[in-house]
């Protein structure tokens, strides 16, 4: 059975106080969940971080940061470095988010220093790929997603790393035009058909072990109504889930139906 990959991102939301409300909240939800095949996390802002890692410390929930320079230290004012973040115990590290890309002007170039960066020091790259509305309207969404992975992991060679090949790195297919308050969620077959190219170009960089390995999350308005005809599509991994996971109760709904849909369901057939 493969695991199943569920997370949400608070952008800038979220002080201390309400990160500890919503974490203890989570954990007490999910006393019943069997973590064995499901990968729950939650990536807070940086000003929680430190709370996030007391309070998860002996839980299986996984947690990370929102962005990180590819420098250890220098003469960058506001940005985070791998180190600084290593002192949190990050298990991962979310990268190339469209708003950091629209508003802060990232390229894929300086992405794949972050992403070399990022396996130096042990976190798990989420790396953000996606088309804006132009590119869907002119027809060359695959064209543009294949660029943006390529380019993102030139030269890095995860063949050489010493890690289980499932927690190297994953990638979460996100079209710009389908998140936020006013995004519309892709369907379903327009979603295996983008996850599908992204697994093909995973193996002609690597391979198909490798490939089949890195899993591949959907996000853009998930909710509990289509979560689960999303996640039934063979190339999509886990769901990466914006305002509908904010509230510790709704993105509990999320993985309980989904743990119920997929992987409860599935053990009770194999132990018959």
């Amino acid at each position: 059975m493969k695991d199943i990959y569920l997370g949400t991102n608070w952008k800038m939301h979220k002080t201390i106080s309400e990160t500890k409300s919503y974490l203890h909240d989570l954990k007490n939800y999910l006393k019943d969940i069997n973590f064995d095949n499901i990968k729950v996390f939650v990536i807070p802002p940086y000003t929680a971080l430190d709370i996030t890692k007391t309070i998860l410390k002996d839980s299986r929930i996984l947690y990370g940061a929102q962005n990180m320079h590819w420098m250890d230290e220098g003469e960058y004012t506001g940005e985070i470095s791998p180190p600084l973040l290593k002192d949190f115990e990050i298990d991962l590290i979310e990268l190339g988010h469209s708003e950091r890309r629209r508003y802060y002007n990232e390229n894929d170039i300086e992405l794949n220093k972050k992403v070399k960066a990022a396996l130096k020091y042990n976190f798990i790259p989420l790396i953000c790929v996606g088309e804006r509305k132009e590119e869907k309207k002119y027809g060359v969404s695959q064209e543009f997603i294949k660029l943006q992975i390529k380019t993102i992991l030139n030269g890095v060679k995860l063949n050489d790393i010493e890690k289980e090949l499932n927690d190297i790195l994953w990638i979460a297919y996100e079209p710009v035009w389908a998140i936020g308050e006013k995004g519309k969620p892709a369907t379903p077959e327009y979603i295996e058909e983008i996850h599908s190219v992204i697994r093909q170009t995973l193996k002609k960089l690597y391979n198909d072990e490798i490939s089949n390995k890195i899993p591949i999350l959907y996000g853009g308005s998930v909710n509990q109504e289509n979560a689960l005809s999303i996640l039934n599509q063979n190339n999509v991994d886990g769901l990466f889930i914006g305002r509908a996971a904010w509230k510790a109760n709704s993105f509990s709904n999320i993985i309980h139906q989904v743990y119920e849909t997929f992987i409860n369901k599935n053990s009770q057939k194999a132990n018959q």
